[in-house]
């Protein structure tokens, strides 16, 4: 089933942010989200995962629903990294986390509280969890090679790869080119919403994709 989001306005703090954002995702696609800091990049996100509402328009989402991976972790300090995971499976329905491990090199690190990880590997902890999704999940991910080296820059590239190759989708927001074939560039400045009217200015024209 196809993403899709049609009309959609959003705003941060009560004041509009993005005003007729309209795109389809579908079954092995991925659209890197682009734009300054402040356009709305993390708000739109949001409210495609539901965690706010939106101002107008409407989100239809894949019948295997959506992971989102924020800017902020979402590990427990006090849990190791397999109990972050198991726990994480339990609620996503996932029957294993061992992939998820493997993925994203965790193996070395599975009994480490997590509060005792660096910046990258809290990180990495944090993005495994998308692969404790249903493979056909739209992956909603937020700046996901913050704190990361080039290497696990490289892990999530393969792991976002190999969702798109098994029927998944992905909305990623961040400034990098992510070496992830065939992936589509969205501009969200050709939404932004105009001061004091919420109208937004958006075109087909705002897609500059694929990358190759």
């Amino acid at each position: 089933m196809v993403a899709r989001v049609q009309n959609l306005s959003c705003a941060r703090g009560g004041i509009a942010v993005l005003s007729g954002v309209t795109f389809a995702v579908s079954p092995g696609q991925a659209i890197m989200l682009r734009g300054p800091n402040g356009v709305g990049k993390t708000t739109l996100l949001r409210c495609i995962a539901g965690l706010q509402p939106a101002l107008a328009g409407r989100v239809d989402l894949p019948e295997a629903g959506v992971v989102y991976a924020a800017h902020a972790d979402g590990v427990k300090a006090v849990l190791s990294v397999a109990e972050n995971l198991a726990f994480w499976a339990a609620v996503q329905g996932a029957r294993g986390i061992g992939a998820a491990i493997a993925a994203m090199d965790l193996g070395p690190l599975a009994d480490r509280p997590a509060q005792n990880l660096s910046a990258g590997q809290r990180r990495r902890l944090g993005l495994a969890r998308l692969l404790l999704g249903a493979p056909g999940a739209l992956w909603l991910m937020d700046e996901p090679t913050v704190s990361l080296d080039a290497a696990s820059v490289g892990l999530v590239e393969r792991a976002v790869a190999a969702h798109l190759a098994a029927g998944g989708m992905a909305l990623i927001a961040t400034h990098l080119d992510l070496a992830v074939p065939g992936v589509a560039v969205l501009d969200l400045q050709a939404f932004r919403a105009r001061a004091g009217t919420g109208v937004g200015a958006g075109t087909a024209d705002a897609f500059a994709g694929p990358v190759e």
